[in-house]
């Protein structure tokens, strides 16, 4: 668990995780319980890095930089402004997510855990999207467990993991 899981004050939430791990399905659902703003870092992404991800290209920290900024911005405007934010953001290292939290106890990190096969089959399953399976490998490499997370069974039904973060972080 986060510094931040089961206090109130959680207002940020990063649902994290590899390509295929449910991170915007459960997001969006998380944030329509809560009533809390939602943003999916897939469109902070500069054009160039989306090419790039479509060629099947692992993106270097060079890429990741200035999109974790951005994302990291979406989050202290929803604070600033008084809102919850949810947000879907694959954040794979544990720097990345520290670039996003700043070690901020409004944040949470949640983590979607998902074996790879069962990814496999839903990147093979996922159309229109430029995340794609030939991705997978160099994601789940790159990957980095979270020390301090609420991790979730990304194999349940969207509802029921929805209820296993409300109750994690008493929302």
């Amino acid at each position: 668990m986060t510094k931040s899981a089961g206090k109130a004050s959680t207002r940020a939430i990063i649902v994290i995780g590899p390509a295929g791990a449910g991170k915007t399905t459960v997001g969006q659902a998380l944030a329509s319980d809560i009533g809390a703003r939602f943003f999916d870092a897939d469109d902070a992404h500069t054009p160039s890095s989306v090419t790039k991800m479509r060629r099947g290209e692992a993106l270097t920290d060079a890429d990741r930089a200035p999109w974790l900024d951005r994302v990291r911005a979406w989050c202290m405007d929803a604070l600033r402004a008084g809102d919850r934010v949810v947000v879907a953001c694959s954040a794979l290292r544990q720097r990345y997510r520290d670039q996003i939290t700043q070690n901020d106890p409004r944040f949470a990190i949640v983590y979607l855990d998902v074996p790879r096969d069962l990814l496999a089959h839903r990147l093979a399953q996922r159309r229109g999207h430029f995340a794609g399976l030939d991705l997978l490998p160099s994601q789940l490499a790159t990957f980095e467990r979270p020390q301090e997370a609420v991790v979730v069974d990304g194999r349940l039904p969207v509802r029921a993991q929805v209820d296993t973060i409300r109750a994690a972080l008493q929302l």
